[in-house]
């Protein structure tokens, strides 16, 4: 991460070249770059919607698989936004998936089911909140590495969620909670709309509040933040409670969709959110990043993916190209950073 990608905050937490806080060239050039990355990724996602028109043109362009794209890509969606604050805070979350596993069979478990839809909600969104907080308090300020402490915590959840379980998915009898994954509205699925509004309220939250701006700046230079007066610990630990929050939101609505909670759900979804975030043009460095971006990625890889589950392609085909793209992203990053 350069000085140029990651200004330094001032007291309030908003980088120097942020509108208000006195414009520079470093700030023109670094929007100029995000609005070319998120331009080239619209493009490249143009590009694969008319390949999959081209290739399967009965079956691509039906209005029901372009709702079962939006479907698939919700709930990893969901998880990629929070994954987007953690990295760009400067920062990693290798559970989230297990985190949806752990939330989904916790909220689907008897006793939850006893308290009705309310309760699973609050139940699964508790859980990631928790683990999340374990997460951050581990980083933050038992300086635990991140790699190291969300690896730890992949393992711990996902035993959790298989011990929780006995190894035996919960069948979910709450209809009012199976509507959240299973009911359409005008035409709809449901968690498209929840997909929409957490996507809408990240980039509120990214680009018009302190905590975004604070968020930037401490994985653009932490040290310079913390000078800055900002409080580096609490807020990259609220960073970690927040991607938590959001696995356990995703977790309602994969468990409902699948109308059981399944220690077996999530896999891969921590590799796939940030294989998004990346596409989408964020740094692993910190400091750089987008919401709209990382939204970008998520539905370019789904469209890849359908694309390949209606042409019969073999999954492990689909993972190479997926591979490859993840390359050549990065690859353009380090050339629009030397340019």
């Amino acid at each position: 991460m350069t000085t140029q990608d990651a200004p330094i905050a001032d007291a309030s937490g908003r980088p120097a070249d942020e509108p208000g806080s006195g414009p520079t060239r470093a700030g023109g050039r670094f929007d100029r770059l995000r609005s070319i990355r998120i331009a080239g990724l619209g493009a490249v996602f143009v590009l694969f919607v008319i390949a999959g028109a081209v290739l399967a043109p009965e079956r691509f362009l039906t209005l029901n698989n372009l709702y079962n794209i939006l479907l698939q890509a919700s709930v990893i969606g969901i998880v990629t936004i929070g994954l987007t604050f953690v990295i760009l805070g400067g920062g990693i979350d290798l559970s989230v998936g297990s985190l949806v596993a752990l939330a989904g069979v916790v909220a689907a478990a008897p006793f939850a089911q006893d308290g009705g839809v309310l309760a699973m909600v609050a139940i699964a969104l508790a859980v990631g909140a928790l683990a999340g907080l374990v997460n951050g308090a581990l980083i933050a300020y038992g300086r635990v590495v991140a790699f190291i402490t969300t690896l730890a915590m992949l393992t711990t959840a996902r035993g959790l969620a298989i011990r929780v379980t006995d190894s035996r998915p919960f069948i979910i009898s709450e209809d009012a909670f199976n509507t959240l994954g299973t009911d359409r509205l005008l035409g709809v699925p449901i968690p498209v709309y929840f997909f929409l509004a957490v996507a809408v309220l990240g980039w509120v939250l990214l680009n018009r509040t302190t905590f975004g701006r604070r968020t930037v700046a401490i994985g653009g230079n932490a040290e310079a933040s913390r000078l800055a007066g900002i409080d580096v610990k609490r807020h990259t630990m609220l960073l970690y409670v927040l991607s938590g929050v959001l696995s356990g939101l995703a977790a309602v609505l994969i468990s409902a969709q699948l109308t059981t909670g399944s220690a077996s759900v999530g896999i891969g979804y921590e590799l796939d959110a940030i294989a998004a975030v990346i596409i989408g043009g964020a740094s692993l460095s910190g400091g750089r990043g987008t919401v709209v971006g990382s939204v970008l990625g998520i539905l370019t890889l789904t469209v890849l993916a359908n694309i390949f589950a209606l042409l019969l392609i073999p999954s492990d085909v689909r993972q190479i190209v997926q591979g490859v793209i993840i390359v050549v992203a990065v690859l353009l990053q380090g050339r629009s950073r030397s340019s």
